[in-house]
């Protein structure tokens, strides 16, 4: 009966009758189903399936596998491995359903370690050659980024299904190891596989970001002969791999005929124009989302547009969508975000205001957020910013002597010859091997004070070199 329920309201009341009629305790198949339909069902309510849990004397396997199944991927995934802690302490034995779900609470809680853990269990209990279990713990690897030990488990398996191929390819293209999954989708074919729709995005993923055009194009032509559908997964996944590679015309057609497209659609495309130099259609199909108002843009649109903006130099433009960013979507601005309007303000010789904007972040900024400002001085010929950058660039990465170099040379190109003779003496007689969190020029005094960063005190480079 608790199968054909609808709402929490009706499954109350068959786990009322059950109580009365005591079938909530004499029959485990009818306290499962209802275990199973509070915990899993689209109206689920995990506290009320952790009490009837509660409430039965010895818990089967299965009753153990749907909490933990549920909590793995409810908002408290952790308290799926104190389930697995406690089905232990209490003598249940765990089964090939069990595993999976244990490594599903492992990676979405990012307890990568955890992994491991499991993986010992699974060979206590005799199941390392169950594909299902080790098609999860491939899944758990490469999901923390452990793809050696990920491809050992593949290796080491006699027999594959799809499924596995399937995991292992996607890790790879998650990971960015784009070869190794062009490669195993290529013996994937030889073996006789034919692939499914997770396993072609994932290839067409690798093709983008290794500039392997023509085989995405033969995995295109593939999927025609086949007669896949062109859902919203593979259709973005072919934009994506497209308009990566420059076929823009191509992600153009495909983007059109899409009859839905999520936001990851819409970013593919963004993204692909912007990087391409195609600024107004990159920012015309920006104003095209925002009107249709379907989706809404997130993070990653913004990278996009306001990396469109700087190659097109449109300062007021970008800076506009920048700000909107928080005033009208509620999106807190990421070190990417800031990059990017760093980098157009540095190319709009807006210096000044870029060091006020990085000054303004919640965190601090990095060396590559600081690279950029400091290109940005050299090619606006600011001696004076790039002294100032360097200098945090410095606190960051003490034994940077790259930084010093360039800012010779800016010295050079100005024609301030004096603070190049001194900045390169003081580099030769330091032998550039102070201690990390020391600054370069060590002991050299200017004006009575030493700089000398692991004492904490703020003198400049600028100060340095005047």
């Amino acid at each position: 009966m608790a199968d054909n329920c609808t709402t929490i309201d009706q499954l109350k009341q068959v786990h009322t009758q059950m109580i009365v009629s005591s079938l909530i305790i004499n029959d485990p198949f009818a306290a499962s189903r209802l275990i199973s339909s509070s915990a899993l069902s689209t109206f689920s309510d995990l506290n009320y399936a952790s009490r009837i849990f509660s409430s039965i004397h010895k818990p089967n396997t299965f009753m153990w596998n749907t909490l933990i199944r549920a909590h793995a991927s409810g908002p408290n995934p952790r308290h799926s491995l104190l389930l697995y802690i406690n089905m232990r302490r209490l003598g249940a034995l765990p089964g090939k359903h069990t595993f999976p779900f244990l490594l599903k609470a492992c990676s979405t809680s990012s307890l990568f370690s955890c992994c491991k853990q499991v993986h010992t269990h699974v060979l206590k209990f005799g199941l390392v050659l169950d594909l299902h279990v080790v098609n999860g713990l491939v899944r758990g690897y490469c999901v923390s980024g452990d793809l050696v030990d990920a491809r050992f488990l593949f290796d080491g398996m006699s027999e594959r299904n799809l499924s596995l191929w399937t995991t292992m390819i996607c890790g790879y293209a998650q990971n960015f190891c784009s070869n190794e999954a062009l490669v195993l989708f290529d013996e994937m074919i030889v073996e006789g596989f034919e692939p499914n729709g997770a396993t072609l995005a994932s290839a067409l993923s690798a093709c983008a970001r290794s500039g392997c055009l023509e085989l995405g194009e033969r995995i295109h032509e593939l999927m025609k002969v086949k007669g896949f559908e062109v859902g919203v997964i593979l259709g973005t996944a072919l934009i994506y791999m497209y308009a990566k590679n420059g076929e823009i015309a191509m992600a153009w057609k495909l983007f059109d005929e899409m009859n839905e497209r999520n936001i990851v659609t819409w970013n593919a495309m963004i993204c692909g124009l912007a990087s391409h130099g195609h600024v107004e259609d990159a920012l015309a199909l920006f104003e095209n989302l925002k009107k249709e108002r379907v989706v809404v843009p997130n993070d990653v649109t913004f990278i996009g547009v306001l990396s469109a903006c700087c190659h097109g130099g449109l300062l007021d433009v970008g800076r506009d969508i920048f700000y909107s960013m928080n005033t009208e979507y509620g999106i807190e601005p990421k070190i990417e975000h800031y990059g990017c309007f760093v980098d157009l303000l540095g190319r709009g010789g807006m210096l000044l205001e870029a060091e006020e904007l990085i000054k303004g972040m919640p965190w601090k900024a990095d060396e590559v957020l600081l690279g950029a400002l400091l290109a940005a001085s050299k090619h606006n010929g600011n001696t004076k910013v790039a002294e100032r950058v360097v200098n945090e660039i410095l606190i960051l990465e003490p034994q940077n002597h790259g930084v010093l170099v360039s800012l010779s040379n800016m010295y050079a190109e100005a024609g301030q010859w004096q603070k190049v003779l001194r900045l390169r003496k003081v580099m030769k007689e330091e032998r550039l091997k102070k201690s990390p969190g020391t600054a370069v020029f060590g002991e050299y005094e200017c004006e009575g004070r030493v700089a000398d960063r692991s004492s904490g005190d703020t003198t400049t480079w600028s100060g340095l070199l005047e």
